[in-house]
């Protein structure tokens, strides 16, 4: 487990869809946005986890089909999610802030969730890289793959939520009222992200 824990610190060192998820949400729609938005990825990675414990992760590794078609519903979600980010009404971090709701929170999630889930490649991490910390000591190996994925994912939670308050230390700054050109492009630089993640999962092979 300590072996574990150590690597995967690692592997957040490594800036990854993730983290830009997390960063452009947090600047987007404030400290809560982001937070919400980390939450969502680390219960994709939970449900990929039990994805993988089931073998269900497995037709993406063994059926080229079954990788394109989550593969493209991924990008086709990530680009409509730019696209509409780049339209969007340029506006300051205070008033993004001021008109957050419950039904935003439940679109931050709701999106972060999608994102993750629709990425192939995530799906053949935790198939790949789990099963490296399993240890055939008498412990039933769904329930140390369980084990692993859980800890994975508190770990994600933990590192995220840390991510959207440094993000939003720094948003406030970079898009207050006194730099409203900077806030005016906003949208525009948060739907490139999104529209760029989109063009990076269409590009990935199942290899």
């Amino acid at each position: 487990m300590l072996s574990f824990i150590l690597v995967v610190l690692i592997l957040f060192l490594i800036p990854g869809p993730a983290v830009l998820l997390t960063v452009t949400q947090t600047a987007n729609g404030g400290r809560k946005s982001g937070i919400i938005t980390g939450v969502g990825i680390a219960v994709g990675d939970l449900i990929h986890t039990v994805a993988a414990v089931l073998g269900l992760s497995a037709i993406l590794m063994t059926s080229a089909l079954a990788f394109e078609i989550v593969k493209y519903l991924g990008a086709a979600y990530l680009i409509f999610i730019g696209i509409k980010s780049f339209l969007e009404k340029a506006k300051s971090q205070t008033e993004a802030v001021a008109v957050a709701n419950p039904s935003s929170a439940v679109t931050s999630f709701r999106q972060a969730l999608f994102i993750e889930l629709l990425n192939p490649k995530t799906a053949l991490f935790f198939l790949a890289f789990l099963p490296q910390f399993v240890h055939h000591n008498g412990t039933p190996v769904v329930l140390q793959l369980l084990t692993l994925g859980l800890t994975f994912v508190l770990m994600s939670i933990l590192y995220t939520t840390l991510l959207a308050f440094l993000t939003s230390s720094i948003g406030k700054r970079l898009f207050s009222n006194r730099n409203s050109r900077f806030a005016r492009w906003q949208g525009k630089v948060v739907g490139t992200i999104y529209i760029g993640l989109g063009l990076q999962l269409v590009l990935q092979s199942q290899k």
